[in-house]
């Protein structure tokens, strides 16, 4: 299914494809494998543009349409998820400074991103708030003409990599005020009093440095905060609406992956005779999996292509696709192991590699739990 890629996308597509099967997948198991930052990885993306999808030319960019980010990242995915997170991350790092930045911000911030000169990186959460991002304790207090942040975030993807990191913070006077007190500021990782703290040790996308960051009367300027003070939490929900999407094309990549590593493997394995992929158990199984793959693509562009057209109802469309692709991916990648019995279980083999790789789908940028909430809360609104 091609949900009417234009010409550029299938281009895109294709490059992507075919840099990712040379370059990325005979790097994917030694990624997860060490579970280091794959410079070698971000500097192939930026030598070819890939990081420059999500903008557009006037910033230093290649394209800027949510489809065409989601094509590349699901491409990406197939082959190592941590890879796909480069680029993932580089657009959600971005989307803040996109949605709510003043001219100014934009023309300083985008272009090295763009050109990948630069990493950049999302703070929004911390070790008290997770779903609950309106519980945060980072504070920023003014002083002139300067913000003076204190606090910490945790999870933060990319976080020890980036040189660009918007920061999500309190900057209410007495810390208790509701979640419309928060705002968001960009900060750079040569601030004093910026610092980042331990990476966690995760199941999967291990090559992907997941950080936790730290604050110490971090002079921000006033300059560098995203539109008006208070304005923090709605922007946040905003690229998450955006991002989610993203999400989506990561496990849809990942199901992708798996299902024609399973297919291959029942083609060539044999039992009683005959390759396992004339048993009917298993002719099911590829059936299911190859189902729920074309639903998640469908769910999945649908959301890329409204967020393209500004339709209404985005968080929705959103929602569906990353709760319904990571379902899915979690299952066609569980049952890819299964179609590859005792070798499945091995790490010589990629298919425990995308069975890990698949469950942060359905945990980070709001856990399916939370999705769920929200798709449940638009649909059973009142219409007319």
């Amino acid at each position: 299914m091609d949900f009417a890629l234009n010409d550029e996308q299938r281009e895109i597509r294709e490059m992507v494809h075919d840099i990712c099967l040379e370059r990325v997948e005979p790097r994917a198991a030694e990624i997860d494998e060490s579970g280091e930052f794959p410079w070698d990885i971000k500097e192939l993306f930026a030598k070819h543009d890939i990081l420059a999808i999500p903008f557009t030319p006037e910033y230093g960019g290649v394209s800027g349409s949510a489809l065409t980010l989601i094509v590349a990242v699901e491409e990406i995915s197939k082959f190592c998820v941590t890879s796909s997170l480069i680029l993932s991350v580089q657009s959600l790092g971005s989307l803040p400074i996109w949605l709510a930045g003043s001219e100014d911000q934009k023309r300083k911030y985008l272009p090295p991103l763009a050109r990948g000169e630069q990493m950049a990186a999302f703070a929004l959460t911390e070790s008290g708030s997770g779903s609950d991002a309106g519980g945060m304790r980072t504070r920023a207090i003014r002083r002139g003409e300067t913000y003076v942040m204190n606090g910490s975030k945790t999870f933060i993807t990319g976080g020890s990599v980036a040189d660009t990191i918007v920061v999500f913070a309190r900057t209410d006077q007495d810390g208790d005020a509701p979640a419309r007190d928060i705002s968001a500021f960009i900060v750079e990782k040569t601030m004093p009093g910026f610092k980042v703290g331990k990476l966690e040790k995760k199941m999967g996308i291990r090559g992907s440095p997941t950080a936790q960051l730290f604050f110490e009367d971090l002079a921000v300027p006033v300059a560098n905060r995203l539109g008006n003070e208070g304005d923090g939490f709605k922007l946040a929900m905003r690229v998450l609406d955006h991002s989610r999407p993203g999400i989506a094309a990561q496990a849809l990549g990942i199901a992708e992956g798996a299902f024609a590593l399973a297919r291959r493997y029942a083609r060539d394995r044999r039992q009683f005779g005959k390759p396992i992929i004339e048993f009917q158990g298993i002719q099911f199984m590829l059936a299911d999996m190859a189902t729920q793959i074309e639903a998640a693509r469908a769910l999945t562009y649908a959301a890329a292509d409204a967020l393209d057209r500004h339709l209404p109802d985005i968080n929705l469309s959103s929602a569906m696709a990353k709760v319904f692709a990571s379902d899915a991916a979690m299952r066609v990648t569980t049952d890819a192991v299964q179609i590859l019995g005792g070798y499945g279980y091995l790490r010589d083999f990629p298919a425990e590699r995308m069975m890990r790789d698949a469950k942060i789908t359905q945990i980070y940028e709001g856990t399916n739990e939370i999705q769920r909430l929200v798709i449940a809360r638009e649909v059973l609104k009142e219409k007319g």
